[in-house]
Protein backbone atom coordinates (compact mmCIF):
# COMPACT_ATOMS: atom_id res chain seq x y z
CA UNK A 1 0.00 0.00 0.00
CA UNK A 2 2.80 2.23 0.94
CA UNK A 3 4.29 1.68 -2.09
CA UNK A 4 1.25 1.89 -4.62
CA UNK A 5 1.05 5.40 -2.99
CA UNK A 6 4.41 6.52 -3.28
CA UNK A 7 4.07 6.01 -6.96
CA UNK A 8 0.42 7.87 -6.95
CA UNK A 9 1.94 10.89 -5.34
CA UNK A 10 5.18 11.14 -7.86
CA UNK A 11 3.12 10.23 -10.74
CA UNK A 12 0.73 13.54 -9.33
CA UNK A 13 3.80 15.85 -8.57
CA UNK A 14 5.95 14.35 -12.39
CA UNK A 15 2.19 15.83 -13.84
CA UNK A 16 2.10 18.86 -12.14
CA UNK A 17 5.63 20.08 -13.16
CA UNK A 18 4.95 19.19 -16.75
CA UNK A 19 1.72 21.46 -16.14
CA UNK A 20 3.34 23.86 -14.49
CA UNK A 21 6.16 24.42 -17.36
CA UNK A 22 3.10 24.46 -19.75
CA UNK A 23 1.58 26.79 -18.00
CA UNK A 24 4.46 29.37 -17.80
CA UNK A 25 5.07 29.05 -21.54
CA UNK A 26 1.14 30.65 -22.18
CA UNK A 27 0.46 34.08 -21.72
CA UNK A 28 -1.33 35.40 -18.71
CA UNK A 29 -4.82 36.30 -18.57
CA UNK A 30 -5.21 35.80 -22.37
CA UNK A 31 -9.05 34.60 -22.68
CA UNK A 32 -10.59 36.67 -25.48
CA UNK A 33 -7.50 37.24 -26.95
CA UNK A 34 -7.13 34.89 -30.50
CA UNK A 35 -4.08 33.76 -32.21
CA UNK A 36 -4.84 36.54 -34.76
CA UNK A 37 -5.15 38.93 -32.60
CA UNK A 38 -1.66 38.48 -30.71
CA UNK A 39 -0.25 38.44 -34.49
CA UNK A 40 -2.04 41.63 -35.41
CA UNK A 41 -1.07 43.41 -32.46
CA UNK A 42 2.45 42.84 -32.77
CA UNK A 43 2.54 43.76 -36.65
CA UNK A 44 0.37 47.31 -34.98
CA UNK A 45 3.09 47.42 -32.88
CA UNK A 46 6.25 47.53 -35.07
CA UNK A 47 4.25 49.34 -37.39
CA UNK A 48 3.98 51.96 -35.13
CA UNK A 49 7.87 52.07 -34.41
CA UNK A 50 9.01 52.34 -38.06
CA UNK A 51 6.09 55.36 -38.56
CA UNK A 52 7.00 56.95 -35.48
CA UNK A 53 10.67 56.66 -34.59
CA UNK A 54 12.51 55.23 -37.88
CA UNK A 55 11.09 58.76 -40.19
CA UNK A 56 12.57 60.55 -37.58
CA UNK A 57 15.75 59.75 -38.93
CA UNK A 58 15.12 60.51 -42.78
CA UNK A 59 14.40 64.37 -41.39
CA UNK A 60 17.50 66.72 -41.52
CA UNK A 61 20.33 65.63 -38.62
CA UNK A 62 18.10 63.04 -37.55
CA UNK A 63 20.95 61.04 -36.90
CA UNK A 64 23.59 64.00 -36.05
CA UNK A 65 20.94 65.93 -33.26
CA UNK A 66 20.42 62.43 -31.88
CA UNK A 67 22.92 61.07 -29.61
CA UNK A 68 20.95 57.51 -29.38
CA UNK A 69 22.26 57.27 -33.08
CA UNK A 70 24.28 59.92 -34.55
CA UNK A 71 27.30 58.67 -35.97
CA UNK A 72 30.85 59.28 -34.94
CA UNK A 73 34.22 58.16 -36.52
CA UNK A 74 35.24 54.62 -36.09
CA UNK A 75 38.39 54.61 -33.26
CA UNK A 76 40.70 54.06 -35.78
CA UNK A 77 39.64 57.49 -36.92
CA UNK A 78 38.84 59.62 -33.92
CA UNK A 79 42.36 60.30 -33.71
CA UNK A 80 41.76 62.67 -36.39
CA UNK A 81 39.20 64.20 -35.04
CA UNK A 82 40.70 64.86 -31.82
CA UNK A 83 43.88 66.12 -33.86
CA UNK A 84 42.30 68.67 -35.88
CA UNK A 85 39.73 70.25 -32.62
CA UNK A 86 42.97 70.40 -30.41
CA UNK A 87 44.83 72.73 -33.41
CA UNK A 88 41.30 74.83 -34.14
CA UNK A 89 40.04 73.13 -36.64
CA UNK A 90 37.09 72.07 -34.44
CA UNK A 91 34.44 73.65 -37.75
CA UNK A 92 35.73 71.53 -39.60
CA UNK A 93 35.87 68.14 -37.65
CA UNK A 94 32.03 68.82 -37.10
CA UNK A 95 31.64 69.65 -41.01
CA UNK A 96 33.11 66.05 -41.39
CA UNK A 97 30.72 64.02 -38.83
CA UNK A 98 28.01 65.93 -40.45
CA UNK A 99 27.68 64.36 -43.51
CA UNK A 100 28.68 61.02 -42.96
CA UNK A 101 25.32 61.26 -40.95
CA UNK A 102 23.81 63.12 -43.80
CA UNK A 103 24.32 60.26 -45.86
CA UNK A 104 22.41 57.76 -43.00
CA UNK A 105 19.83 60.38 -43.52
CA UNK A 106 19.16 59.39 -46.72
CA UNK A 107 19.59 56.08 -46.99
CA UNK A 108 17.48 55.29 -44.36
CA UNK A 109 14.37 56.10 -46.60
CA UNK A 110 14.89 53.16 -48.19
CA UNK A 111 13.78 51.18 -45.41
CA UNK A 112 9.97 51.21 -44.77
CA UNK A 113 8.90 48.87 -48.14
CA UNK A 114 11.59 46.23 -47.19
CA UNK A 115 10.53 46.56 -43.01
CA UNK A 116 6.98 46.61 -44.50
CA UNK A 117 6.85 43.03 -45.71
CA UNK A 118 8.78 41.55 -42.86
CA UNK A 119 6.01 42.51 -40.40
CA UNK A 120 3.40 41.49 -42.66
CA UNK A 121 5.23 37.96 -42.72
CA UNK A 122 5.00 37.75 -39.09
CA UNK A 123 3.20 34.41 -38.28
CA UNK A 124 1.37 33.45 -35.18
CA UNK A 125 4.56 31.57 -33.88
CA UNK A 126 7.31 34.75 -34.19
CA UNK A 127 4.30 36.99 -32.77
CA UNK A 128 4.28 34.23 -29.69
CA UNK A 129 8.02 34.37 -29.20
CA UNK A 130 8.10 37.71 -29.52
CA UNK A 131 5.34 38.65 -27.19
CA UNK A 132 7.15 36.63 -24.64
CA UNK A 133 10.65 37.54 -25.75
CA UNK A 134 12.61 39.85 -24.12
CA UNK A 135 11.92 43.84 -24.62
CA UNK A 136 13.45 44.22 -27.47
CA UNK A 137 12.47 40.82 -29.20
CA UNK A 138 10.23 42.64 -31.92
CA UNK A 139 13.18 44.84 -33.19
CA UNK A 140 15.64 41.52 -33.38
CA UNK A 141 12.98 39.99 -35.27
CA UNK A 142 13.15 42.64 -37.71
CA UNK A 143 16.66 42.61 -37.34
CA UNK A 144 17.21 38.96 -38.10
CA UNK A 145 14.76 39.50 -41.22
CA UNK A 146 15.77 42.76 -42.56
CA UNK A 147 19.26 43.17 -42.14
CA UNK A 148 21.23 41.73 -45.44
CA UNK A 149 17.82 43.63 -47.15
CA UNK A 150 18.38 46.85 -45.81
CA UNK A 151 22.34 46.59 -46.74
CA UNK A 152 22.05 45.77 -50.18
CA UNK A 153 19.64 49.05 -49.93
CA UNK A 154 21.35 51.25 -47.88
CA UNK A 155 25.23 50.83 -49.23
CA UNK A 156 24.83 52.10 -52.51
CA UNK A 157 22.62 55.32 -51.38
CA UNK A 158 25.26 56.24 -48.83
CA UNK A 159 28.31 55.99 -51.58
CA UNK A 160 25.54 58.68 -53.64
CA UNK A 161 25.13 60.15 -50.90
CA UNK A 162 28.06 61.07 -49.71
CA UNK A 163 29.23 62.40 -53.20
CA UNK A 164 26.48 64.32 -53.28
CA UNK A 165 26.17 66.11 -50.24
CA UNK A 166 29.89 66.91 -50.69
CA UNK A 167 31.69 64.44 -48.84
CA UNK A 168 34.48 62.93 -50.48
CA UNK A 169 35.61 67.04 -50.69
CA UNK A 170 34.96 67.02 -47.20
CA UNK A 171 37.15 64.27 -45.93
CA UNK A 172 39.84 64.53 -48.70
CA UNK A 173 40.28 68.37 -47.08
CA UNK A 174 39.93 66.71 -43.54
CA UNK A 175 42.57 64.27 -44.45
CA UNK A 176 44.66 65.99 -46.00
CA UNK A 177 45.05 68.76 -43.41
CA UNK A 178 45.43 65.68 -40.63
CA UNK A 179 48.07 64.49 -43.21
CA UNK A 180 49.94 67.33 -43.46
CA UNK A 181 50.80 68.28 -39.34
CA UNK A 182 53.73 66.55 -38.15
CA UNK A 183 54.23 63.40 -36.11
CA UNK A 184 50.99 62.04 -37.40
CA UNK A 185 50.50 58.72 -39.81
CA UNK A 186 49.17 58.98 -42.45
CA UNK A 187 45.01 57.89 -42.81
CA UNK A 188 43.21 57.45 -46.07
CA UNK A 189 39.73 55.73 -45.48
CA UNK A 190 37.09 54.21 -47.07
CA UNK A 191 33.90 55.24 -44.87
CA UNK A 192 30.79 53.69 -47.08
CA UNK A 193 30.66 50.35 -45.32
CA UNK A 194 31.18 52.14 -41.49
CA UNK A 195 28.04 54.66 -42.27
CA UNK A 196 26.31 51.31 -43.66
CA UNK A 197 27.03 49.75 -40.82
CA UNK A 198 26.14 52.47 -38.12
CA UNK A 199 22.95 53.41 -40.10
CA UNK A 200 21.67 49.71 -39.44
CA UNK A 201 22.29 49.92 -35.70
CA UNK A 202 20.67 53.60 -35.73
CA UNK A 203 17.56 51.82 -36.98
CA UNK A 204 16.86 49.47 -34.85
CA UNK A 205 18.14 51.25 -31.84
CA UNK A 206 15.11 53.44 -32.49
CA UNK A 207 12.62 50.83 -33.21
CA UNK A 208 13.37 49.35 -29.94
CA UNK A 209 13.13 52.64 -28.15
CA UNK A 210 8.82 52.22 -29.54
CA UNK A 211 9.16 48.92 -28.63
CA UNK A 212 10.15 49.29 -25.22
CA UNK A 213 7.83 51.77 -24.43
CA UNK A 214 4.90 50.20 -25.43
CA UNK A 215 5.57 47.05 -23.62
CA UNK A 216 6.71 48.87 -20.55
CA UNK A 217 4.09 52.19 -20.54
CA UNK A 218 0.54 51.63 -21.04
CA UNK A 219 0.21 55.26 -22.20
CA UNK A 220 1.88 53.95 -25.17
CA UNK A 221 -0.38 51.34 -26.12
CA UNK A 222 -2.81 53.85 -27.95
CA UNK A 223 -4.90 51.44 -29.60
CA UNK A 224 -7.45 48.81 -28.20
CA UNK A 225 -5.30 45.81 -29.76
CA UNK A 226 -2.61 46.83 -28.33
CA UNK A 227 -3.71 47.33 -24.96
CA UNK A 228 -5.29 43.80 -25.61
CA UNK A 229 -2.28 42.41 -27.02
CA UNK A 230 0.50 43.88 -24.28
CA UNK A 231 -1.97 43.22 -21.58
CA UNK A 232 -0.64 39.17 -21.96
CA UNK A 233 2.68 40.62 -21.02
CA UNK A 234 2.32 42.55 -17.86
Amino acid sequence: MKKYYFLSLLFILTSCAELQNIASQLPQGGYGVSNDDIAAGLRQALDMGIEKQVTKLTQEDGFFRNELVRITLPPELQKVDKTLRDVGLGSLADEGLRVLNRAAEDAVQEATPIFVNAVQEITFADARNILLGADNAATQYLNNKTETALYSKFNPVIQSSLNKVGATQVWSNLIQRYNSLPLTTTVNPDLSDYVTQEALKGVYAMIAVEEKQIREQTASRTTTLLKKVFALQD
